[in-house]
Protein backbone atom coordinates (compact mmCIF):
# COMPACT_ATOMS: atom_id res chain seq x y z
CA UNK A 1 0.00 0.00 0.00
CA UNK A 2 1.53 3.59 -0.87
CA UNK A 3 2.02 6.29 1.57
CA UNK A 4 -0.76 8.44 0.06
CA UNK A 5 -3.31 5.87 0.39
CA UNK A 6 -1.85 5.14 4.21
CA UNK A 7 -2.51 8.35 5.54
CA UNK A 8 -5.43 10.13 3.29
CA UNK A 9 -7.65 9.62 6.40
CA UNK A 10 -5.10 11.74 8.13
CA UNK A 11 -4.73 14.32 5.25
CA UNK A 12 -7.94 14.75 4.73
CA UNK A 13 -9.69 15.26 8.34
CA UNK A 14 -6.11 17.98 8.47
CA UNK A 15 -7.39 19.77 4.96
CA UNK A 16 -11.18 19.68 6.24
CA UNK A 17 -9.47 21.76 9.69
CA UNK A 18 -7.27 24.15 7.72
CA UNK A 19 -10.89 24.65 5.80
CA UNK A 20 -12.88 24.95 8.86
CA UNK A 21 -10.48 27.03 10.36
CA UNK A 22 -9.77 29.21 7.64
CA UNK A 23 -13.56 30.04 6.97
CA UNK A 24 -14.44 30.62 10.42
CA UNK A 25 -11.10 33.46 10.66
CA UNK A 26 -12.46 34.92 7.35
CA UNK A 27 -16.23 34.60 8.95
CA UNK A 28 -15.52 36.27 12.09
CA UNK A 29 -13.51 39.20 10.53
CA UNK A 30 -15.65 40.01 7.23
CA UNK A 31 -18.06 42.40 9.31
CA UNK A 32 -14.93 43.77 11.36
CA UNK A 33 -14.80 47.97 10.68
CA UNK A 34 -12.26 50.56 11.97
CA UNK A 35 -14.39 53.35 11.82
CA UNK A 36 -15.13 56.17 14.05
CA UNK A 37 -18.31 55.31 16.26
CA UNK A 38 -19.03 52.44 13.20
CA UNK A 39 -21.46 49.78 14.86
CA UNK A 40 -19.21 47.22 13.64
CA UNK A 41 -15.84 48.62 15.20
CA UNK A 42 -15.09 46.49 18.14
CA UNK A 43 -11.90 49.47 19.15
CA UNK A 44 -11.84 51.39 21.89
CA UNK A 45 -13.31 54.55 19.59
CA UNK A 46 -15.92 51.84 17.71
CA UNK A 47 -19.17 51.94 18.33
CA UNK A 48 -19.62 48.04 18.73
CA UNK A 49 -21.01 47.49 22.48
CA UNK A 50 -23.81 50.28 22.10
CA UNK A 51 -25.11 48.79 18.54
CA UNK A 52 -25.28 44.94 20.44
CA UNK A 53 -26.84 46.46 23.64
CA UNK A 54 -29.83 48.44 21.44
CA UNK A 55 -30.28 44.89 19.91
CA UNK A 56 -30.44 42.85 23.10
CA UNK A 57 -32.94 45.54 24.66
CA UNK A 58 -35.45 44.94 21.69
CA UNK A 59 -34.10 47.42 19.13
CA UNK A 60 -34.21 46.36 15.76
CA UNK A 61 -30.84 47.82 14.48
CA UNK A 62 -30.47 48.27 10.69
CA UNK A 63 -26.98 49.56 9.98
CA UNK A 64 -26.64 51.20 6.27
CA UNK A 65 -23.51 52.06 4.58
CA UNK A 66 -24.42 54.26 1.47
CA UNK A 67 -27.16 56.92 0.50
CA UNK A 68 -28.76 54.16 -1.99
CA UNK A 69 -29.21 51.73 0.69
CA UNK A 70 -30.44 53.87 3.05
CA UNK A 71 -33.19 55.67 0.55
CA UNK A 72 -34.39 51.75 0.31
CA UNK A 73 -34.17 51.06 3.89
CA UNK A 74 -38.11 52.12 5.74
CA UNK A 75 -37.42 55.21 7.87
CA UNK A 76 -40.60 56.23 8.59
CA UNK A 77 -41.43 56.80 12.29
CA UNK A 78 -37.77 55.20 13.18
CA UNK A 79 -35.18 56.59 14.69
CA UNK A 80 -32.15 57.37 11.60
CA UNK A 81 -28.54 57.77 13.33
CA UNK A 82 -26.24 59.51 11.22
CA UNK A 83 -22.39 58.63 12.39
CA UNK A 84 -19.59 59.97 10.53
CA UNK A 85 -21.02 63.36 9.83
CA UNK A 86 -18.27 65.16 8.34
CA UNK A 87 -18.36 62.60 5.30
CA UNK A 88 -21.34 64.44 4.46
CA UNK A 89 -22.01 66.60 1.03
CA UNK A 90 -24.39 68.51 -0.30
CA UNK A 91 -25.81 65.46 -2.32
CA UNK A 92 -26.27 63.46 0.64
CA UNK A 93 -27.45 65.69 3.11
CA UNK A 94 -30.47 66.71 0.08
CA UNK A 95 -30.98 62.97 -0.05
CA UNK A 96 -31.20 62.22 3.90
CA UNK A 97 -33.36 65.32 4.29
CA UNK A 98 -36.01 64.02 1.88
CA UNK A 99 -35.93 60.24 3.02
CA UNK A 100 -35.91 61.15 6.85
CA UNK A 101 -39.05 63.70 6.92
CA UNK A 102 -41.69 61.38 9.30
CA UNK A 103 -38.41 60.00 11.05
CA UNK A 104 -36.09 61.69 14.37
CA UNK A 105 -32.42 62.47 13.15
CA UNK A 106 -29.82 61.96 15.00
CA UNK A 107 -26.43 63.32 13.88
CA UNK A 108 -23.58 62.79 16.03
CA UNK A 109 -21.35 65.73 16.00
CA UNK A 110 -22.30 67.88 13.03
CA UNK A 111 -19.82 70.29 12.41
CA UNK A 112 -20.56 74.13 10.64
CA UNK A 113 -20.60 72.58 7.41
CA UNK A 114 -22.93 70.06 7.82
CA UNK A 115 -25.08 72.00 10.26
CA UNK A 116 -25.21 74.84 7.76
CA UNK A 117 -26.27 72.67 5.05
CA UNK A 118 -29.34 72.22 7.31
CA UNK A 119 -30.24 75.28 7.72
CA UNK A 120 -28.77 75.91 11.66
CA UNK A 121 -26.64 79.58 11.25
CA UNK A 122 -25.19 79.27 14.60
CA UNK A 123 -21.85 77.87 14.61
CA UNK A 124 -21.14 74.83 17.28
CA UNK A 125 -18.02 75.31 19.93
CA UNK A 126 -15.52 72.79 20.59
CA UNK A 127 -15.37 72.59 24.02
CA UNK A 128 -13.23 70.25 26.78
CA UNK A 129 -15.77 68.83 29.50
CA UNK A 130 -13.47 68.11 32.93
CA UNK A 131 -16.13 66.92 35.13
CA UNK A 132 -19.45 64.97 34.50
CA UNK A 133 -21.88 67.64 33.39
CA UNK A 134 -25.86 67.08 34.09
CA UNK A 135 -28.77 67.49 32.11
CA UNK A 136 -30.22 70.52 33.08
CA UNK A 137 -33.36 71.02 31.11
CA UNK A 138 -36.82 70.50 30.82
CA UNK A 139 -37.06 66.90 28.86
CA UNK A 140 -37.95 64.23 31.60
CA UNK A 141 -36.16 61.54 29.41
CA UNK A 142 -32.72 62.93 30.96
CA UNK A 143 -33.80 63.71 34.04
CA UNK A 144 -30.91 62.85 36.93
CA UNK A 145 -28.25 62.02 34.39
CA UNK A 146 -25.12 63.21 33.22
CA UNK A 147 -22.37 62.99 30.27
CA UNK A 148 -18.54 62.60 31.14
CA UNK A 149 -16.71 62.41 27.64
CA UNK A 150 -13.12 64.17 27.04
CA UNK A 151 -14.17 66.70 23.94
CA UNK A 152 -17.45 67.58 22.48
CA UNK A 153 -19.54 70.06 20.83
CA UNK A 154 -21.56 72.35 22.20
CA UNK A 155 -24.73 73.89 19.89
CA UNK A 156 -26.17 77.37 20.65
CA UNK A 157 -29.44 76.77 20.23
CA UNK A 158 -32.48 77.34 22.37
CA UNK A 159 -33.67 73.61 23.37
CA UNK A 160 -31.41 71.63 24.77
CA UNK A 161 -30.06 69.53 27.20
CA UNK A 162 -26.40 68.98 28.68
CA UNK A 163 -25.96 72.93 28.32
CA UNK A 164 -21.97 74.80 28.96
CA UNK A 165 -21.15 78.00 28.55
CA UNK A 166 -21.78 78.42 24.41
CA UNK A 167 -24.97 75.87 24.01
CA UNK A 168 -26.35 72.04 25.19
CA UNK A 169 -23.89 68.94 24.02
CA UNK A 170 -27.73 67.28 23.17
CA UNK A 171 -29.65 70.42 21.18
CA UNK A 172 -32.88 70.17 19.32
CA UNK A 173 -32.87 72.93 16.89
CA UNK A 174 -36.11 71.87 15.09
CA UNK A 175 -38.56 69.30 15.58
CA UNK A 176 -37.60 65.54 14.46
CA UNK A 177 -33.75 66.67 14.62
CA UNK A 178 -31.28 65.86 17.50
CA UNK A 179 -27.40 67.56 17.56
CA UNK A 180 -25.11 65.12 19.89
CA UNK A 181 -22.60 67.21 20.45
CA UNK A 182 -20.94 64.11 22.95
CA UNK A 183 -20.31 61.55 20.27
CA UNK A 184 -17.59 60.15 22.19
CA UNK A 185 -20.53 58.60 24.58
CA UNK A 186 -21.26 56.46 21.93
CA UNK A 187 -17.70 54.54 21.64
CA UNK A 188 -17.07 51.82 23.52
CA UNK A 189 -13.77 52.83 25.56
CA UNK A 190 -16.62 55.57 26.90
CA UNK A 191 -19.79 54.73 27.23
CA UNK A 192 -19.99 53.38 30.61
CA UNK A 193 -18.57 56.78 31.94
CA UNK A 194 -20.74 58.61 34.19
CA UNK A 195 -24.48 57.76 32.92
CA UNK A 196 -23.44 58.00 29.34
CA UNK A 197 -24.78 54.63 28.49
CA UNK A 198 -28.16 55.59 29.77
CA UNK A 199 -28.48 59.19 28.30
CA UNK A 200 -27.46 56.78 24.37
CA UNK A 201 -29.86 54.33 25.13
CA UNK A 202 -32.55 56.94 25.80
CA UNK A 203 -31.65 58.74 22.73
CA UNK A 204 -31.62 55.95 20.87
CA UNK A 205 -34.27 53.35 22.36
CA UNK A 206 -37.25 55.30 22.06
CA UNK A 207 -38.57 54.19 18.76
CA UNK A 208 -38.45 50.56 18.13
CA UNK A 209 -36.51 50.35 15.06
CA UNK A 210 -33.14 52.38 14.52
CA UNK A 211 -31.45 53.41 11.16
CA UNK A 212 -27.84 53.78 11.35
CA UNK A 213 -26.41 55.51 8.86
CA UNK A 214 -22.56 55.65 7.98
CA UNK A 215 -21.70 57.83 5.62
CA UNK A 216 -18.57 57.66 2.89
CA UNK A 217 -17.06 59.93 0.01
CA UNK A 218 -18.28 57.22 -2.04
CA UNK A 219 -21.43 58.52 -1.85
CA UNK A 220 -20.56 61.71 -3.07
CA UNK A 221 -21.06 63.52 -6.60
CA UNK A 222 -18.02 65.58 -8.59
CA UNK A 223 -19.48 69.27 -7.28
CA UNK A 224 -19.97 68.14 -3.40
CA UNK A 225 -18.18 70.09 -0.79
CA UNK A 226 -15.98 67.71 1.25
CA UNK A 227 -14.13 68.69 4.85
CA UNK A 228 -10.46 68.80 4.49
CA UNK A 229 -10.69 66.38 7.72
CA UNK A 230 -11.88 63.79 5.60
CA UNK A 231 -9.14 64.18 3.53
CA UNK A 232 -6.51 63.89 6.10
CA UNK A 233 -5.55 60.70 8.31
CA UNK A 234 -5.75 61.08 11.99
CA UNK A 235 -2.23 60.64 12.56
CA UNK A 236 -1.26 63.55 10.09
CA UNK A 237 -3.29 66.19 12.04
CA UNK A 238 -1.36 66.67 14.86
CA UNK A 239 1.90 66.51 12.48
CA UNK A 240 0.64 69.60 10.83
CA UNK A 241 -0.15 71.59 13.68
CA UNK A 242 3.36 70.86 15.30
CA UNK A 243 4.22 71.95 11.69
CA UNK A 244 2.64 75.49 11.89
CA UNK A 245 3.76 76.23 15.50
CA UNK A 246 7.20 75.42 14.30
CA UNK A 247 6.69 77.65 11.41
CA UNK A 248 5.64 80.27 13.24
CA UNK A 249 8.44 80.21 16.06
CA UNK A 250 11.05 80.42 13.18
CA UNK A 251 9.42 83.44 11.94
CA UNK A 252 9.50 85.25 15.18
CA UNK A 253 13.07 84.20 15.86
CA UNK A 254 14.25 85.29 12.34
CA UNK A 255 12.14 88.15 12.69
CA UNK A 256 14.09 89.20 15.51
CA UNK A 257 17.12 89.48 13.71
CA UNK A 258 16.07 92.29 11.36
CA UNK A 259 17.01 95.46 11.87
CA UNK A 260 16.93 98.61 10.34
CA UNK A 261 18.20 98.75 6.56
CA UNK A 262 21.66 99.62 6.13
CA UNK A 263 23.05 100.83 2.81
CA UNK A 264 26.16 99.16 1.64
CA UNK A 265 28.70 100.28 -1.29
CA UNK A 266 28.56 98.38 -4.23
CA UNK A 267 31.52 95.59 -4.59
CA UNK A 268 32.07 96.84 -7.94
CA UNK A 269 32.55 100.35 -9.47
CA UNK A 270 30.71 100.56 -12.62
CA UNK A 271 32.06 103.32 -14.83
CA UNK A 272 29.18 105.15 -16.59
CA UNK A 273 30.64 104.74 -20.33
CA UNK A 274 29.94 100.70 -19.40
CA UNK A 275 26.38 101.46 -18.26
CA UNK A 276 25.57 103.98 -21.37
CA UNK A 277 27.23 101.25 -23.78
CA UNK A 278 25.07 98.41 -21.54
CA UNK A 279 21.86 100.55 -21.89
CA UNK A 280 21.94 101.05 -25.60
CA UNK A 281 22.89 97.84 -26.14
CA UNK A 282 19.93 96.48 -24.67
CA UNK A 283 17.92 99.23 -26.37
CA UNK A 284 18.95 97.96 -29.87
CA UNK A 285 18.13 94.35 -29.15
CA UNK A 286 14.40 95.82 -27.88
CA UNK A 287 14.19 97.42 -30.90
CA UNK A 288 13.02 100.58 -29.15
CA UNK A 289 14.26 103.68 -30.79
CA UNK A 290 10.96 105.61 -29.26
CA UNK A 291 12.43 105.18 -26.05
CA UNK A 292 16.05 105.67 -26.84
CA UNK A 293 15.37 108.94 -28.96
CA UNK A 294 13.71 109.99 -25.64
CA UNK A 295 16.40 109.23 -23.17
CA UNK A 296 18.90 111.17 -25.56
CA UNK A 297 17.08 114.32 -25.94
CA UNK A 298 16.15 114.41 -22.33
CA UNK A 299 20.00 114.26 -21.54
CA UNK A 300 20.58 116.47 -23.99
CA UNK A 301 18.30 119.38 -22.76
CA UNK A 302 19.58 118.79 -19.13
CA UNK A 303 22.88 119.55 -20.11
CA UNK A 304 21.99 122.20 -22.66
CA UNK A 305 19.98 123.94 -19.29
CA UNK A 306 22.67 123.57 -17.07
CA UNK A 307 24.84 125.19 -19.56
CA UNK A 308 22.58 128.21 -20.34
CA UNK A 309 22.05 128.39 -16.62
CA UNK A 310 18.67 127.96 -16.35
CA UNK A 311 16.49 125.95 -14.05
CA UNK A 312 15.60 122.34 -13.98
CA UNK A 313 11.57 123.27 -14.60
CA UNK A 314 12.33 125.11 -17.08
CA UNK A 315 9.55 124.28 -20.08
CA UNK A 316 11.30 123.21 -23.41
CA UNK A 317 10.14 126.20 -25.78
CA UNK A 318 11.89 128.39 -23.86
CA UNK A 319 14.90 126.29 -23.33
CA UNK A 320 14.32 125.95 -27.30
CA UNK A 321 14.15 129.74 -28.01
CA UNK A 322 17.49 130.29 -25.62
CA UNK A 323 19.64 127.63 -27.46
CA UNK A 324 18.46 129.15 -30.99
CA UNK A 325 19.87 131.96 -29.27
CA UNK A 326 22.79 131.23 -28.43
CA UNK A 327 23.87 128.94 -31.41
CA UNK A 328 22.69 131.04 -33.82
CA UNK A 329 20.18 127.75 -35.58
CA UNK A 330 17.04 128.43 -36.82
CA UNK A 331 14.49 127.63 -34.39
CA UNK A 332 12.70 125.12 -36.38
CA UNK A 333 16.01 123.09 -36.42
CA UNK A 334 16.37 123.49 -33.09
CA UNK A 335 12.93 122.55 -31.80
CA UNK A 336 13.00 119.36 -34.90
CA UNK A 337 16.11 118.04 -32.46
CA UNK A 338 14.92 119.09 -28.75
CA UNK A 339 10.90 120.10 -29.15
CA UNK A 340 8.16 118.07 -28.05
CA UNK A 341 7.16 117.57 -31.54
CA UNK A 342 10.63 116.23 -32.65
CA UNK A 343 10.21 113.20 -35.14
CA UNK A 344 10.53 109.82 -33.98
CA UNK A 345 13.38 107.92 -35.72
CA UNK A 346 12.26 105.31 -38.06
CA UNK A 347 15.34 103.76 -38.73
CA UNK A 348 18.51 102.72 -37.00
CA UNK A 349 20.24 105.47 -39.04
CA UNK A 350 18.03 107.94 -38.09
CA UNK A 351 18.66 107.18 -34.14
CA UNK A 352 22.68 107.50 -34.67
CA UNK A 353 21.80 110.70 -37.12
CA UNK A 354 20.10 112.50 -33.87
CA UNK A 355 22.54 111.14 -31.88
CA UNK A 356 25.64 113.27 -33.93
CA UNK A 357 23.47 116.00 -33.80
CA UNK A 358 22.54 116.35 -30.32
CA UNK A 359 25.99 116.24 -29.59
CA UNK A 360 27.42 118.37 -32.17
CA UNK A 361 24.77 120.43 -30.30
CA UNK A 362 25.59 120.02 -27.12
CA UNK A 363 29.54 121.25 -28.22
CA UNK A 364 28.01 124.30 -29.89
CA UNK A 365 26.18 125.68 -26.35
CA UNK A 366 29.81 124.20 -24.54
CA UNK A 367 31.60 126.54 -26.91
CA UNK A 368 32.10 129.93 -25.32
Amino acid sequence: MSGWARHRATLLIVAGLVIAVVVVLIGGTADRRTGYLDPANPDPDGAQALARVLDDQGVDVTVVRDADELEATDADGATVLVTSTDQLGESTIGRLRTHTRDATLVLVEPGAGTTGAFGISDLPFSVSIDDPRPARCTDPTYAGLSIEVDGAYEYPTEDGCFRGEYGALLAEPRDGMVLMGAGEALTNDQVLRAENAAVVLRLLGQDQRLVWYVPTIDDLVADDGVSLTTLLPDWLRPSLWLLVIASLALLIWRARRLGALATEPLPVVVKAIETTRSRGRLYRKAGDRTHAAAVLRSAARIRAADRLGLGPQTDTATLVRDLARRTGKPLEEVDALLGPSAPVPATDHDLITLANRLAELDREVRRP
